[in-house]
């Protein structure tokens, strides 16, 4: 084998080398990218079954239920628009109430049930995830032009 063919050889393995590494370091990139949906989103089906993506919004009002075991806690996360059911084992943070903000992480199955593996909650009075306002404003922007759209329509066929 002559040196230019041994360059080329090293050369070649080099390159291979480098884009498994590549390669490798974007599948692990992939796997750790946590999304954030709404409960509108949900109810649309845009978020994926079976994958960690964060849910943000408000805890549903009544919707708390604290099994007997003392970790289990069921409630319900709503940006007005939607609300989805959602199931956490453990400790929930001092500032978790009923009307709060709150952001889930976790894992959506095919009934719609949300298992949450964390759930984090605001932490002022005048704190929301920018991700979990945005969402509520735009389900409330959404309801309020629903709202006007009904009440044109009742106007004409009252006209």
């Amino acid at each position: 084998m002559d040196s230019k063919t041994k360059k080329l050889a090293l050369i070649g393995a080099a390159i291979v080398v480098v884009g498994a590494g590549v390669t490798m370091a974007l599948q692990a990139f992939n796997e750790n990218l946590v999304f954030f949906f709404s409960p509108t989103q949900v109810a649309a089906k845009e978020a994926p079954e079976g994958r960690t993506f964060r849910l943000g919004g408000v805890v549903e009002p009544g919707s708390v239920e604290r099994q007997k075991d003392g970790v289990t806690v069921t409630f319900k996360i709503t940006d007005t628009a939607q609300s989805v059911p959602v199931l956490y084992k453990g400790i929930l943070p001092d500032l978790f109430s009923e009307g709060q903000g709150v952001v889930a992480q976790g894992k959506l199955d095919s009934a719609g049930l949300f298992t949450a593996s964390e759930v984090l909650a605001k932490h002022d009075e005048n704190y929301m995830p920018p991700e979990a306002a945005k969402a509520l404003e735009d389900a409330h922007k959404a309801g309020v032009a629903k709202k006007a759209a009904e009440e044109a329509a009742k106007q004409n066929v009252k006209s």
